[in-house]
């Protein structure tokens, strides 16, 4: 009996992936599924993205905001979904390479569950606070905090995510006690944050940038290797602390079952949107950088990413609240 009922699985499967290559491409509107809520620098991109991938397939293109535990409902809605083509995966460091070695339960595995697309952007972090806070840069923030241990208070897009990652290396590098608040998301992580209800964050400068402009959040440091063109007086936190450094970024995948052919297609035309010299200037001026690596190459990225986090996690005893 158990033998028939995994012949009936595979054939169920293979019906499947077999459904999928029959049916053309794109036959109804297509949806990306980001596991946030609306505001965030994720949604900011696939909110340009949308309207371009439109006009090449001729079909709507929705983005679908599942957000909740920490990126991993919308993770798995994805994976769960038809591998057709007709829903994507838009994932970021969280829920693409780090969620897996903080939640031991987790309902997805990745780098088995999803195919990889490409590599859109990376997306440049900034430290920001509150203007409430005294300190101006990082090397005064590590001397405020030092005084009052466990007293100031940071927020992030939630257990997991890169807001919450760069900020708990921080803190095991420069031994400073802050105390983390996990929101759903970096929209609602920013409304608290500007409204002054916690005092800094680490996050996008997608998201960062205006309100740095607009002087209602004062940048204290990048958090890339070298110093942002759009703000080139602020330093690099590993100028204050040696290695430290991380980077973000944004890619999109489709159900591991979706077919080869089709994963081609869908890699071509996403191809098509980031070489175009419009979507590289919206997108670089908001403090991204368009990548668009091949499947091929994306799957390498993603499992040395999901490595290099493990490892990071592991030894900072980051623990997803």
């Amino acid at each position: 009996m158990r033998k028939i009922i995994s012949l009936l699985a595979v054939l169920a499967f293979a019906a499947l992936s077999c459904s999928a290559l029959a049916q053309p491409f794109p036959s109804k509107p297509v949806r990306i599924i980001i596991a946030f809520p609306p505001g965030g620098g994720v949604d900011i991109v696939a909110r340009v993205m949308g309207p371009k991938l439109t006009e090449i397939w001729g079909q709507p293109v929705v983005v679908e905001n599942r957000p909740g535990a920490s990126g991993i409902i919308g993770t798995e809605v994805a994976a769960r979904s038809a591998p057709d083509g007709h829903t994507v995966f838009f994932g970021t460091l969280g829920n693409l390479a780090a969620n897996q070695y903080l939640y031991p339960k987790m309902p997805v595995d990745t780098l088995r569950d999803f195919a990889p697309l490409t590599q859109v952007v990376a997306v440049h972090f900034v430290m920001v606070a509150h203007p409430s806070l005294p300190a101006k840069n990082v090397k005064e923030l590590i001397a405020f905090a030092r005084t009052r241990p466990g007293q100031i208070n940071y927020s992030s897009s939630g257990p997991g995510g890169a807001p919450h990652l760069g900020m708990e290396l921080f803190k095991t590098m420069t031994k400073v006690n802050l105390v983390h608040i996990p929101y759903k998301g970096s929209g609602p992580s920013f409304i608290d944050l500007l409204a002054g209800h916690v005092s800094l964050t680490c996050d996008s400068l997608l998201q960062s940038l205006p309100y740095i402009k607009a002087g209602r959040l004062r940048a204290l440091a990048v958090l890339g290797g070298k110093r942002s063109q759009l703000l080139p007086d602020v330093p690099t936190v590993g100028e204050t602390v040696p290695g430290y450094e991380l980077t973000n970024w944004f890619g999109m995948t489709v159900p591991a079952a979706t077919p080869r052919d089709l994963i081609n297609r869908l890699y071509g035309d996403l191809s098509k949107v980031l070489q175009q010299a419009d979507f590289r200037e919206r997108i670089e001026a908001m403090g991204a950088s368009v990548v668009g690596s091949t499947p091929d190459q994306f799957g390498v990225f993603m499992k040395a990413e999901s490595e290099k986090w493990g490892r990071v996690i592991r030894e900072a005893n980051i623990k997803a609240e």
